[in-house]
């Protein structure tokens, strides 16, 4: 920031000033003094130039009011913005409110103790709530009505100050002895203040101020310190809450009197006097501050005691009560802004977020981008490219960067690996570098700064995209950016980074890429290093810590020199990109600001103080003998003698190596050679000066509303010589203006001249400027004007090429040339005028140009997704393409699919639409597109992805492909793999391959039998399986008959197909004998079933067959269920023989089988063992042994001739049985 005294108002009768508050959102001023002075002054700018604005317009005193009412010394003057009242109290206690009506301001209330005086008092943040201390102990909180909310009396106590916090929770009361206690806001006491900033202070010690801001602009970072307190003897300190153990701590070397925060709690401005030792004697002194104590600015005023300072609130001014005088003034802060091809790039903060708001206003198309950024330090800028400087969140890397860049990530965490790489290496000693250069710093240097902070510099272009990034271990504190590189310098070190975008390079660009691509990208050079330029420099960061004695102040580089100034005032030249230190310079000042001219010959130098200097840093070759060269240096000024005061920003002409502008408080001034214009007055930061035009920016005025950047806040000032050309060429004519462009030649000024004399269609005058600005468009265009005969259309072109384009139109249509109008429309891409034209002319269109502008126009909607409207005119342009994007992206499918039935056979849009289908899940419409473009194999592939299988194999098999099989198996092994065996089983069935559906399904069943799952569960997997198998054998039957084409009969197709499926079937015990498995389970059940509902004679006889599964289930469960089946039906003869066989079962355990035989004894000793009922147990024994069918309903033997016959299963069943049942009972197939 940059600060200078700038106005001064007196105050009558010399009466001394002992307070000043400035309101900051009505710009009121209130001073208070002795005798009861009390005036209410207020500074406005009157202007009717949009050009001067902010600080460069005259202000004068709108309002001076001077309010009577008190008859002390005014002590105490506050403002509530919020409810624009003036609260004031003099040394006899007296306090007054004032209120504002009709323009004045009047008594709206009145308090007097008559006990004490007044000390302090302070509104909270909201206005709701006043805080009145009193200095013999007497604490008042009132309303902003005037009633009285609480009091208290702190007993033996000397207040002297208040100050609530920015909740207003909490109230802190300095007390005349220096100490601070903490209440709370119904003034209960907490606690006392820890001052760590009185440590080792003796003597008596006053609190000169307490003010803590309240965050209404938001916080320049998270967990920003913002209350200050500050003593009278220059000892302060800067907490981040009222019990922050860690305070910052300031020694300011200054008696002081006043101090208070800017509007954004940015800066803290400590006003006081400090001793000249020189001079003998106090000089009055502001002092400027960030909240972590870094020194920014001291300012200087004149008189003899300052007792107040005060902000105004947009922070570009400040008020200063001194003497009988109030002092103005201006500060210019350094904003965090840069500009890159027409984008003025700036930051700010908002009370509703912990980051800054960084945004990209492209000021050609007036459209902005917003990205968020957290804890920024600086935007620097430099072509088309800009560098973000910010502070690495450890916990949240990304979070560091754009909140808008997603896909940045994956080169911010490899960076963050490799310096992790760094920092480990640092801690174990030191690094030896890639040429075998030994770093000069160990473990002692290195550890204290390695791994506590790491920084981050993201390159983006001028829309806030991220291009790059890179993390880095030195504190960017100064960084600098040409076309090539990045330089960010720390105190001790500087880093270069030789950054890559992509964009198209020169063969020598492309011969120093490769060069530095071997050499490696990015490079640390400590300050008291001197590199040669020829070997390698390092990147190592462990070297970047070492103290030194004469830390950097500042630095600027261009594309071959890079400069540093350091805080003794010497200035170091390297040069680059190979990085060799060249020469040092010293200079007796320290520098503040540097910048280069266009051919790195001359230096510009601004100090602390905002005093600019240059250096040369190459000799100027001066012509002819001495005289003449002594002629040359005076024309040229000596830079030596050069020297202006109070400047804070300066620029060099990007084109010219003696031309620059600069910034002296609120004036402009362009130099050449030394030499001044007249100034222009503004107070704008100066972003480009380009072709004899310098553009300007109101950043001041840009941020009282960051959202909303205003075009009027960009300015732009020709300088002299392109003024002076304008008004030779608009008054006396081409030819003198010729002359005089010739003694003063600039492409610029070529340019102009070109422009005039093609105006008056002077074409040698036009083409020779051309020549001399290079324009070979220009040169080309003369030339065609040339050969054109006819004046009017000689005028019409011009104008066109003016960019008038209307008004060439209508030239164009005078002259009947509706061609040549719609050709210029078509140039200009204004399709819509060009549709209008070929409608609107007389005769026929030309069919293909209608077809192109009916395209270009569904192309403008297409392209801002108004596919509706893209449709309506891609449909009139026949343009099948975008017509299938449109309907694809408007989710017609119907009319994608009516687009395709309409397209001829293999039309090369048949593949892309099949994929759209493909993409939505549409198999059959995409199948159709595949094969109305000849590419079965795609169809196939569609069908697979689609996972219809069924309808792949067909396809494949309808256009013999052989590789469907290998596919299948493949898919359904990766299946099988992830045990995904129940879908490898659908696959198969889908793909109609049912006997490795059934082999599988088996597999499954049988796995499931052997776990002892429930039982019904395996007979619905046996079921399947030899569902499964009868599909098998009906595709074959189908497969037999399809090949006979009916020539054979029935029977011998289906013998085919037996025949067939015999020699195709590998494994028969699945073919044959489907169904066993799902008869074991059955009956298995049925015989439990019928035991539980006490048919016990008939599940004895279901429980015989299942001997005849001991191959399925175990053997000891079908002879228990057996032995208990008949010993219910007490048919002890079966029973014993069940006991028989279970008894000898070798898989048995001993214990098992005694127990089996002491139940068989328990049984058998009561009950003999024989049957009742033999001869029809022997008959069903017979009939088991026999080829009789077994009824599935009921388990009997089926001896009767007329049965049911389930059609899908062929199992049998009594006729009187199965009518009460609507399901097959085996495979649950439904009756017919």
């Amino acid at each position: 920031m940059f600060i200078y005294l700038s106005k001064k108002i007196a105050i009558p009768n010399s009466i001394r000033l002992k307070c000043v508050s400035w309101n900051k959102d009505q710009g009121f001023i209130a001073c208070g003094g002795e005798e009861g002075l009390l005036k209410v002054l207020k500074l406005e700018t009157q202007t009717d130039d949009a050009k001067l604005k902010g600080l460069a317009a005259p202000s004068n005193l709108s309002m001076n009011q001077t309010l009577e009412g008190h008859s002390g010394a005014v002590q105490v003057v506050t403002w509530n913005e919020q409810y624009q009242k003036l609260t004031t109290s003099d040394q006899n206690g007296l306090i007054i409110v004032w209120m504002l009506y009709k323009g004045s301001w009047y008594e709206e209330m009145i308090n007097n103790r008559n006990k004490s005086v007044v000390r302090s008092m302070s509104w909270n943040a909201d206005g709701q709530k006043i805080c009145i201390v009193y200095e013999d102990g007497a604490v008042i909180v009132g309303s902003v009505d005037g009633n009285r909310i609480w009091g208290k009396e702190l007993k033996g106590i000397q207040l002297a100050h208040v100050a609530w916090s920015p909740d207003s929770k909490i109230l802190l009361f300095g007390m005349a002895n220096g100490e601070i206690h903490i209440y709370d806001n119904q003034g209960n006491f907490i606690v006392k203040m820890t001052i760590s900033c009185l440590i080792n202070v003796t003597g008596a010690i006053s609190i000169a101020g307490i003010h803590w801001y309240p965050g209404t602009e938001g916080y320049i970072e998270p967990d920003c310190p913002c209350l200050a307190v500050i003593f009278d003897n220059g000892r302060g300190q800067i907490m981040r809450y009222e019990n922050d153990e860690n305070p910052v701590l300031l020694d300011t070397q200054m008696n002081v009197a006043s101090i208070q925060w800017n509007h954004y709690g940015s800066v803290l401005a400590v006003a006081g006097c400090q001793k000249n030792i020189s001079l003998d004697k106090e000089v009055n002194t502001v002092q400027f501050y960030t909240p972590f104590g870094e020194h920014l600015r001291t300012l200087k005023v004149p008189g003899k005691q300052m007792t107040a300072v005060s902000w105004e609130g947009g922070g570009l001014r400040i008020g200063l009560a001194v003497d009988s005088f109030i002092y103005f003034a201006n500060i210019r802060p350094d904003y965090k802004w840069g500009y890159c091809s027409n984008t003025v790039v700036y930051a700010y903060t908002r009370p509703d977020r912990l980051e800054y708001s960084v945004v990209f206003w492209d000021t050609k198309n007036n459209e902005k981008f917003v990205k968020y950024v957290k804890s920024l330090m600086s935007i620097t800028t430099c072509g088309d490219f800009c560098i973000l400087a910010t502070k690495a969140d450890d916990n949240q890397p990304q979070q560091t960067l754009l909140v808008s860049a997603p896909g940045f990530l994956p080169d911010i965490e490899r960076e963050r690996e490799k310096l992790k790489g760094y920092q480990n290496a640092m801690k174990k000693g030191p690094v030896s570098s890639s040429v075998g250069q030994g770093t000069s710093n160990g473990k002692e240097d290195a550890e204290p700064e390695s791994g506590n902070a790491t920084y981050v510099l993201v390159l983006c272009n001028s829309i806030g995209t991220p291009l790059d990034s890179k993390y880095i271990d030195i504190d960017p504190l100064f960084v600098t950016m040409t076309k090539t590189h990045v330089i960010a310098a720390s105190k001790e070190a500087f880093y270069t980074w030789q950054y890559r975008v992509a964009k198209k390079l020169t063969a020598l660009e492309i011969n120093q890429v490769a060069k530095t691509r071997k050499e490696g990208r990015e490079r640390v050079y400590h300050i008291d290093d001197t590199p040669t330029g020829t070997t390698d420099g390092t990147f190592d960061f462990a070297k970047a810590f070492a103290a030194t004695r004469d830390p950097i102040c500042c630095i600027t580089a261009t594309d071959k020199t890079l400069i540093v100034g350091r805080e003794s005032g010497l200035i170091q030249r390297y040069s680059l990109p190979n990085v060799g230190l060249l020469q040092k310079y010293t200079l007796n000042y320290r520098a503040y600001q540097l910048s280069l001219n266009c051919n790195s010959s001359r230096l510009a130098i601004i100090d602390i103080a905002g005093v600019l200097t240059f250096l040369d840093l190459e000799s100027r070759s001066s012509s002819g003998d001495g005289l003449a060269g002594e002629q040359a240096t005076a024309a040229a000024g000596d830079p030596s003698k050069f020297e202006r005061k109070d400047v804070w920003d300066m620029k060099w002409a990007n084109d010219n190596p003696d031309l620059f502008a600069m910034m002296e408080k609120t004036r402009m001034y362009v130099f050449r050679n030394l030499d001044p214009e007249e100034p222009i007055q503004t107070s704008g930061y100066i972003c480009n000066f380009e072709d004899l035009e310098i553009k300007s920016v109101l950043l001041d005025e840009i941020m009282k509303d960051p959202e909303r950047p205003n075009k009027d806040y960009l300015i732009n000032f020709e300088i002299r010589s392109l003024r002076d050309s304008r008004a030779l060429i608009e008054k006396v004519g081409i030819e003198d203006a010729s002359q005089f462009i010739e003694d003063n030649p600039h492409p610029r000024l070529w340019r102009l001249l070109a422009e005039a004399a093609l105006q008056k269609l002077d074409l040698k005058t036009a083409e020779q400027a051309f020549v001399r600005c290079k324009d070979y468009q220009g040169i080309e265009f003369v030339k065609r004007l040339g050969n054109l005969q006819s004046e009017s259309m000689k005028q019409a072109e011009v104008v066109a090429y003016f960019g008038r384009f209307e008004e060439a139109e209508r030239m164009y249509l005078d002259m009947d040339r509706r061609d040549l109008a719609i050709s210029l429309r078509m140039k200009l891409g204004d399709w819509f005028r060009v549709l209008q034209l070929l409608k609107t002319g007389s005769g026929d269109a030309d069919d293909a140009l209608l077809e192109q502008a009916y395209n270009a126009i569904g192309d403008y909607f297409a392209d801002r997704q108004k596919w509706v409207n893209a449709v309506q005119y891609y449909l009139q342009g026949r343009n099948q393409e975008r017509l299938a994007e449109c309907y694809y992206m408007l989710e017609d499918y119907d009319g994608l699919e009516r687009l395709a039935n309409s397209l001829p056979e293999n039309h090369k849009l048949l593949p892309d639409i099949g994929q759209m289908f493909v993409t939505v899940g549409m198999c059959e419409q995409a199948v159709n597109a595949y094969l109305k473009c000849s590419q079965p194999k795609a169809a196939v592939e569609a069908c697979v992805h689609l996972n219809q299988w069924n309808k792949a194999v067909e396809l494949a098999k309808d256009h013999n492909m052989k590789e469907i099989g290998p596919l299948l198996a493949k898919y359904a092994s990766h299946l099988l793999e992830k045990n995904k065996r129940l879908e490898a089983v659908e696959l198969y069935r889908k793909a109609h391959h049912f006997l490795d559906a059934a082999r599988l399904m088996f597999k499954i069943a049988d796995e499931e039998a052997k776990k002892r799952t429930r039982p019904l569960r395996v007979k619905k997997l046996y079921v399947l399986a030899a569902l499964l198998v009868e599909n098998y054998h009906e595709q074959m039957k189908t497969s037999q008959q399809s090949k006979a084409k009916g020539k054979k009969s029935e029977a011998t197709s289906a013998l085919a197909g037996l025949l067939e499926e015999d020699a195709s079937s590998t494994d028969n015990r699945i073919v044959d004998n489907a169904w066993r498995g799902a008869e074991a389970y059955h009956f298995f059940l049925l015989a439990q079933r019928q035991l539980y509902d006490g048919n016990v004679d008939s599940a004895m006889k279901t429980a015989l067959h299942l001997r005849d599964y001991e191959d399925i289930i175990p053997a000891v469960e079908i002879y228990s269920l057996l032995a208990i089946c008949s010993s219910a039906n007490r048919a002890f003869g079966t029973c014993s023989r069940a006991f028989i066989k279970l008894e000898s079962l070798e898989s048995l355990s001993p214990e098992h089988r005694q127990s089996y035989e002491d139940l068989a004894l328990e049984i058998f000793t009561k009950y003999p063992p024989k049957d009742n009922r033999k001869s029809e147990l022997d008959s069903i024994s017979e009939g088991v042994d026999g080829k009789l069918p077994t009824c599935i309903v009921t388990g009997r033997i089926i001896s009767e001739y007329q049965f049911w016959m389930c059609s899908t299963c062929k199992h049998c069943a009594m006729e009187q049985d199965i009518s009460r049942h609507n399901f097959c009972p085996l495979c649950h197939s439904t009756l017919t």
